[in-house]
């Protein structure tokens, strides 16, 4: 069935986030305070160290006993020019006020007008679970051929992450399924007008440029507010678009 593993994902996030707010009513608050910030680090070197696996190549020279090698990068210019050029276009189209407006509306419909982190919560979560290669390939793979795999396994992190962020930011965290529906849904509809475009290098740009923005939504854990990341999620278009140049 094409379009399960999305629904799937949706459904772990769910259920993450409901165990998650299970667990925050015996948490005291500074224990849930620590646990963001935990979270916050874990984010960081895990979108550090993945994006320096797509950065650094090893150059390997000489023969016999003379055998030596280096570290060399690739692929930066082309990660500030994206990273600059979306963070443009996005405060010029200002996403980072649709996902709050998005999430204000949210939080007053589903009668939760009271939690003040609801907003944080949900923009935090949502950036978490939809920014990054797995969401993209994962629905491309699910479009075309039925192939749920790369999203099962997606639906299983998520599951963990969201528990982890509900038991520290609240209620929020569960709404992030609906942008993971839209999005994911979005590209598994159109996946055989976008394959042709991932290539190898383009794959590989969009995971380093990802990550970033993963290592971004880190940052804000564990210093709230100091990047605005929607507002840079258009470098993820234009690191594809590189590839294409």
């Amino acid at each position: 069935m094409i379009g399960l593993g999305t629904i799937v994902n949706a459904a772990a996030i769910v259920v993450g986030g409901m165990l998650g707010i299970a667990a925050k009513r015996f948490l005291k608050e500074r224990f849930q305070e620590t646990i963001t910030k935990a979270i916050g680090f874990a984010v960081i070197v895990l979108g550090l160290g993945s994006t320096l696996s797509e950065m650094l190549t090893v150059n390997i020279q000489g023969t016999g006993d003379q055998i030596y090698g280096s570290l060399d990068t690739q692929g930066v210019i082309m990660m500030i020019v994206s990273l600059v050029g979306g963070a443009f276009l996005g405060e010029l189209i200002n996403l980072d006020g649709w996902f709050e407006r998005f999430g204000a509306w949210l939080r007053d419909k589903t009668g939760n007008s009271g939690d003040s982190e609801f907003i944080n919560a949900f923009v935090t979560s949502s950036l978490t679970v939809c920014v990054g290669a797995m969401a993209i390939l994962g629905s491309i793979q699910d479009g075309i051929s039925g192939n749920h795999e790369t999203l099962f396994a997606k639906a299983l992190l998520d599951l963990l992450i969201i528990m982890m962020m509900a038991a520290s930011l609240g209620k929020g965290c569960v709404f992030s399924a609906l942008p993971v529906l839209v999005f994911q849904g979005l590209i598994t509809i159109l996946a055989r007008f976008i394959a042709p475009v991932m290539t190898e290098t383009a794959i590989s740009n969009l995971s380093m440029v990802g990550n970033v923005l993963i290592l971004c939504v880190g940052v804000n854990l564990v210093s709230p507010k100091t990047i605005r990341v929607a507002n840079v999620l258009p470098a993820i278009v234009l690191a594809v678009g590189f590839a294409l140049v």
